[in-house]
């Protein structure tokens, strides 16, 4: 299975929860391939670095993540996409309407409403906030793929 988490630059939210889903599964034992993008990132970009500082905290290195932008081939490619944002979900199904049925915002793959808030620009605080609240998210999607392929 290919996860893939977008949201707007692939600096903040969608490489954060790239790195701790790769470092949950990991613990799980879960075989899955996991990745972002950004629908506005541009290529090249590193991960912020406030990104970096609270990745460090729970002991997961961010520091060499690469942002890169979303495509076709990242979008066909993938079996679950997972967006920040309602309007992250919007825009990848306007632009790759073949795609409907395996794009779901986090929150709502993971059974609840809303967006994951950008934290872009913030301080340290608001990243960690941000970073515990796609922990939670990312511990209730890998159990819900777990459960899924144990039937």
């Amino acid at each position: 299975m290919k996860l893939l988490f977008v949201c707007t630059g692939n600096t903040c939210r969608s490489c954060m929860a790239e790195a701790i889903a790769k470092s949950e599964a990991e613990k799980l034992n879960i075989d899955i391939e996991i990745s972002s993008a950004g629908v506005h990132a541009f290529k090249g970009d590193g991960a912020s670095k406030n990104a970096v500082i609270v990745m460090q905290e729970m002991g997961i290195d961010l520091s060499c993540h690469i942002a890169r932008p979303v495509t076709k081939q990242i979008i066909e490619d993938s079996d679950l996409i997972l967006t920040m944002t309602n309007s992250h979900k919007d825009m990848l199904l306007s632009i790759f309407p073949s795609s409907e049925g395996k794009v779901f915002t986090i929150m709502e793959y993971a059974g609840l409403d809303g967006d994951v808030v950008d934290p872009f620009g913030g301080d340290v605080e608001i990243y960690r906030n941000c970073a515990k609240q796609l922990k939670y998210l990312i511990d209730r999607i890998l159990d819900k793929i777990r459960k899924d392929r144990a039937l």
